[in-house]
């Protein structure tokens, strides 16, 4: 693992990156490599938070999934009955397990949407609220890129009367022990690591422009990379967090005993981690399984971001993986470093 590591920071592949595999309850690699500011005047450290991009997700999930636990909503009936503005233009029976298995119809942002800040929360929630679906609910699927954590915050808000950063910050973390934050705390801001593109044109790449380009900036580091960014919630994509945190809640995932079905309850603890849909996904542009916010195949189950970041189990092999980093570019750097524990990271994609 060392040398595959340091192979990709010799070879400029990596500026900045943490890597921990943990197996049989304990971390049995912890490394870090490179700078965490674009200045490269603070070497990366264990404690170093990174924004995974679409690696947040997986929490968004958990969140809605304790208000289903709690009683507020169930995964089945359809969003509009406490969500009455979502109600309309084909979205009426839209149900929480359509969202969370990007089955919603609603991968992007409205076009509506266009003139709105990336942080008018209200704005961009309403305008998937009035938006018609790309796609009758539940007969597609396409990860919901941007929309993802927007979609569970008005869920959330209308169902159990909370907001997504408050259900994760209040109860999944403190529940689960993470070093990880939507709305990173004053003390915390010191720790973050710096994103930067490993070309100019890479925010305009093909794989990013159809489903990140509305509201503008989703992929500026000018504005990933602000105070006012990292401070507050944007569910999709701005989980901040270490790569050690990612490894160690991925190698509890599955357990019946662990603290993620002590959260859910057995029963939604099995659906969280079982298939609940395979076909083409339009945005990752392959067939896929997607389980309730993970994706699963025989091997593993994960979940990457764009930009290269990944976390994983190892179904085969048991042990976790996470690779976090701040240079934005492909995944053939995790790919290596699963390559090199014997797993097959094609399941992460390229979101």
């Amino acid at each position: 693992m060392r040398r595959v590591f340091q192979q990709l920071v010799d070879e400029g592949s990596e500026t900045g990156a943490g890597l921990s595999v943990w197996r049989e309850g304990r971390e049995v690699v912890r490394l870090g490599a490179g700078w965490a500011d674009a200045g490269r005047s603070r070497p990366w450290r264990a404690d170093t938070l990174v924004m995974p991009h679409s690696l947040s997700k997986t929490f968004v999930t958990l969140a809605a999934l304790v208000a289903v636990h709690d009683g507020a909503l169930t995964l089945d009936e359809p969003i509009a009955e406490h969500w009455r503005e979502y109600g309309v233009r084909g979205k009426e029976r839209t149900t929480l397990r359509h969202v969370l298995t990007h089955q919603a119809g609603q991968p992007r942002f409205p076009a509506e949407a266009a003139g709105l800040d990336l942080l008018e929360d209200a704005g961009l929630r309403d305008s998937l609220a009035r938006a018609a679906p790309e796609y009758a609910p539940g007969t597609a699927l396409g990860e919901h890129a941007l929309t993802y954590g927007h979609l569970v915050d008005g869920i959330l808000r209308s169902a159990a009367g909370t907001t997504l950063g408050a259900m994760f910050n209040d109860v999944v973390r403190p529940a689960l022990d993470l070093d990880a934050w939507f709305g990173l705390p004053d003390p915390a801001l010191d720790r973050v690591a710096d994103l930067e593109h490993a070309r100019s044109d890479w925010p305009r790449q093909p794989h990013a422009a159809p489903w990140l380009g509305i509201p503008h900036g989703a992929l500026e580091t000018e504005r990933t990379n602000s105070r006012t960014w990292r401070q507050s919630v944007f569910g999709a994509v701005n989980l901040h967090t270490t790569a050690t945190a990612m490894a160690a809640f991925f190698s509890r995932l599955t357990s019946e005993d662990g603290p993620v079905c002590r959260l859910l309850g057995p029963e939604l603890h099995s659906e969280l981690l079982a298939s609940q849909i395979t076909g083409h996904d339009e945005v990752f542009g392959t067939r896929i399984t997607w389980t309730l916010g993970l994706v699963r195949d025989k091997g593993e189950i994960a979940k990457g971001g764009i930009g290269g970041s990944a976390a994983w189990w190892s179904l085969r092999h048991h042990h976790a993986c996470a690779y976090l980093t701040r240079r934005l570019d492909d995944h053939s750097r995790a790919a290596r470093i699963a390559t090199a524990l014997g797993d097959d990271l094609t399941v992460v994609g390229e979101d």
